[in-house]
């Protein structure tokens, strides 16, 4: 029978000529890669382990396992190269031949820029190293093979009927010998069985996620000489355009989260505890599904999927910037995605890429994507693809309509636009396409321990990302056609370019912090709205000190009533309504104990009355140009403050907007730009219109960039404005008027 030795002790750790000891998982961008500057390690460190013949498993054959090695790896035994492996984030094997009583594993690991690996543009981290299990698997020369994309030799395909299901499983083996195959009791021989399970126990999703296990035997000369097992789930589902999900004859909303997998110091190299606490927090926000973006996680998390119910979307890292040389590559991660995971009851979909025109659409990008396409249905011919579109695609592109259900990452109400957009624009593509499942992949916004009475966009509090929440979530109940609906993100996640929200080298869209320490108030709008677990909970703990001599409080719950009380008093009782969301008025005199109550919950929070307003509750942005008391904001009005949108709505504010516009073409130095460039012929064809990163500007960016206010939409720039220009600017729009 097969033996597994895990070798994560104890290896030899070598960066730039330094020399260290580590155990696995580790990654060399713990720190670098979280702190801002885009500028962490990126190029190959080596791992070393002496292993003796005695240190080796015991079979006719030996294998090395990774189950994770970011991003490309070559593997030598003995000096001599036995692997070479593109892609970070998916297992690969390699067979140790001619082994020696003493012998060197070593591992050469290159996270460095290239054009053929993905990813190689995308907002997180490439965290380098060996960050997931190492083992070594000793075999019978007749074994369930090892040499298949890292898949376990072990295909199983549940298929619902009525009141039976088919079971097949299929294995896989190399060298000789009879399968024995046993699920749910029964035995059959061959490599390739099919059972029958009448009235069987069906995996239920959230409620009820059974799972069965089958268990293939390789028989010679009438003895076992290896086994392999798989868990897996009976289930039927359907995605349709009109209901929406559909999971054993029954709708079933999906609502849930994406999941980056990093943590603070350790990067990607996660342990099993560290995969559990997320799943727990998961589960306590009430999710039924989660995206996990934007690659292949670890095999551990997808059976915590599995045991928990959770419908998975799974995808490979094919985003951001088309590859022309990547081709291969994609073909390989996708087909490594699959044959690894195939097994799981909890994933759904294949994702083939995510926010890829992003550059623009071209037909060297199409190629690809009809080629994943295919493949994906040729590996699996039981589960639909998709594809995470990045907002300002046109839906009429070729693209969107490659994959068998779609759905688009929107940022209205962040990055730019207004939060309301969302239910319009659904509402748009569904008339448009009613045949066609869609969903919202992507949509959220920043919030650190930042506060204020009065949130808008860009202003990174928490105050402002539970508003946004509030809003979508009620968009989305309204709409119960959207297949999915993802938050972007369940935590905050190290992107070691950003500078944004006063702490650099992080995106923090998470709903809990990137520790996994605090649950910001908008995780408990999901839970108020998703969970069965009775919950109640006051917003704005952290936001003390408040100015107004009236408040406002917000509190969720899924109870049917909640009661508030100010130092004791009741102040009032709120019926439930079609949202699970309550808010009171609340007088703001001294300090003040804030005490709900909904059925047997209570929660409690407090509040003080201050004269001058708490300046650390205001955002302190190292990369900013200019702060918020530098800035004229005359009552009645304009400055860059307000949002483009409301500025353009008079006619004074188009005047300023032409005169700001002016400014701007000077300040990006575009009249110059346009002399260097050698004058073209006119071709007589007409122009193709107005296009930023190679997408024409249509009806959704136009309104997107409204949402910005002028000194965001400046600041997002690049650094092009100096604090003297965006002064001036202000200046300008101080003279306008705005409507009473």
């Amino acid at each position: 029978m097969r033996n597994i030795i895990n070798i994560n002790k104890s290896w030899n750790f070598i960066k730039e000529n330094e020399r260290n000891t580590v155990d696995l998982p580790h990654t060399w961008n713990g720190i670098d890669g979280q702190d801002g500057g885009n500028d962490y390690y990126r190029g190959i460190c080596t791992y070393e382990k002496e292993l003796t013949k005695a240190d080796m498993p015991n079979g006719d054959e030996v294998y090395i396992q990774f189950e994770g090695v970011n991003s490309s790896s070559k593997v030598y035994f003995n000096d001599k190269e036995i692997a070479v492996h593109n892609g970070g984030y998916s297992t690969f094997r390699a067979e140790l031949k001619n082994i020696q009583d003493n012998n060197i594993i070593r591992v050469e690991v290159d996270n460095s820029p290239n054009d053929f690996v993905y990813p190689q543009q995308a907002d997180f981290t490439f965290y380098g190293g060996i960050y997931r299990d190492v083992s070594l698997i000793g075999v019978d020369k007749n074994h369930f093979d090892l040499d298949y994309f890292g898949a376990p030799g072990i295909m199983v395909t549940p298929e619902l009927k009525g009141n039976m299901a088919e079971v097949n499983v299929k294995t896989f083996i190399k060298g000789d010998g009879e399968v024995k195959v046993t699920v749910d009791g029964k035995e059959l021989t061959g490599s390739d069985v099919t059972f029958e399970i009448e009235n069987p126990h069906l995996w239920n999703g959230t409620a009820d996620p059974y799972l069965y296990t089958a268990t293939a035997e390789l028989i010679v000369n009438g003895e076992a000489v290896d086994e392999v097992s798989a868990r897996f789930g009976i289930r039927s589902f359907e995605i349709n355009p009109q209901k929406g999900f559909i999971l054993n004859g029954k709708e079933y909303p999906l609502r849930g989260v994406s999941r980056h997998q990093d943590r603070p110091e350790i990067g990607n190299a996660l342990l099993p505890e560290h995969h559990e606490e997320d799943i727990e927090l998961i589960c306590e926000m009430g999710a039924n599904t989660i995206r996990l973006a934007h690659y292949q996680h670890s095999q551990y998390f997808y059976d915590l999927c599995d045991e928990k119910g959770l419908v998975v979307w799974a995808e490979i890292p094919y985003i951001s910037k088309h590859l022309p040389n990547g081709f291969d590559n994609t073909k390989s991660q996708m087909t490594e995605l699959i044959c690894q995971n195939y097994n799981h009851p909890s994933i759904i979909v294949w994702g083939l890429s995510n926010e890829i025109t992003m550059a623009g659409s071209n037909s060297d990008l199409i190629k690809n994507h009809k080629m994943l396409n295919e493949l994906a249905h040729k590996l699996d011919k039981t589960r639909p693809t998709t594809i995470a579109v990045i907002s300002m695609c046109s839906t009429k592109d070729e693209y969107v309509h490659i994959s068998d259900v779609v759905s688009y990452n929107h940022y209205f109400g962040w990055y730019g636009g207004n939060v309301n957009m969302y239910g319009g624009w659904f509402d748009d593509f569904h008339k448009k396409y009613p045949n066609k499942a869609i969903g919202l992949s992507e949509y959220g916004c920043e919030a650190l321990n930042w506060h204020t009475s009065e949130p808008e966009q860009g202003d990174y509090t928490e105050e402002y990302q539970a508003y946004y929440h509030e809003e979508v979530i009620k968009q989305i109940i309204d709409r119960p056609y959207l297949w999915a609906t993802h938050v972007w993100n369940m935590f905050d996640f190290a992107a070691d370019a950003r500078a944004e929200g006063g702490e650099n080298g992080m995106n923090h869209k998470g709903l809990v912090t990137f520790d996994r320490k605090y649950k910001k108030d908008s995780f408990y709008a999901y839970q108020a709205w998703l969970s069965k677990n009775p919950m109640l909970h006051i917003c704005g703990k952290r936001y003390v000190d408040r100015v107004e001599d009236v408040t406002k409080v917000t509190v969720y719950s899924n109870q049917d009533e909640v009661e508030l009380y100010a130092n004791g008093e009741s102040i009032g009782k709120q019926k439930k309504g079609k949202y699970p969301f309550f808010y009171f008025d609340v007088k703001n005199e001294g300090e003040t104990v804030i005490t709900a109550k909904a059925g047997d919950l209570t929660d409690e929070s407090r509040i003080n009355k201050v004269d001058t307003f708490n300046v650390s509750y205001v955002m302190k942005d190292e990369g900013e140009v200019i702060n918020w008391f530098e800035i004229n904001t005359p009552v009645g009005y304009y400055s860059v403050n307000d949002k483009i949108g409301d500025i353009l709505s008079t006619f004074r504010g188009k005047i300023a907007a032409l005169i700001i516009a002016k400014k701007a073409l000077s300040a990006l130095n575009t009249d110059k730009d346009k002399k260097s460039e050698p004058k073209k012929k006119k071709s007589g064809k007409k122009s193709k219109g107005i296009s930023v990163m190679g997408m024409p500007v249509g009806k959704t960016m136009i309104e997107m960039g409204k949402g910005f206010t002028v000194k965001r939409a400046l600041s997002m720039a690049s650094g092009m404005f100096t604090k003297e220009q965006i002064l001036e600017i202000n200046e300008i729009l101080n003279k306008v008027k705005k409507p009473k």
